[in-house]
């Protein structure tokens, strides 16, 4: 991985954090629209997380890919990758 380790290490562990925070909310039968404020808090620690590893892959990688033979597989890979992530 290319990414910044520490930096989506951090993220992540805050993430695992907030997620351990939402069982026990629900445990503890808190209010429905609260949870689902850290739910969303939590998406998007994992989705900037992701963002870091995907600008990552794109500046290396795919950079990389292009210099080679099979220019396109690196690109399709991650323009695959970045589809997915705009539909989920």
């Amino acid at each position: 991985m290319k990414a910044d380790k520490e930096k989506v290490s951090r993220s992540i562990k805050i993430a695992r954090g907030q997620l351990d925070g939402v069982l026990k909310m629900i445990e503890e039968d808190r209010y429905c629209v609260d949870i689902s404020n850290q739910l969303l808090a939590t998406a998007a620690i994992l989705k900037k997380a992701n963002q870091e590893i995907m600008h990552a892959h794109i500046r290396s990688c795919v950079a990389e890919g292009l210099k080679t033979d099979e220019p396109n597989g690196k690109l399709e890979e991650a323009l695959n990758l970045l589809d997915r992530m705009i539909q989920g």
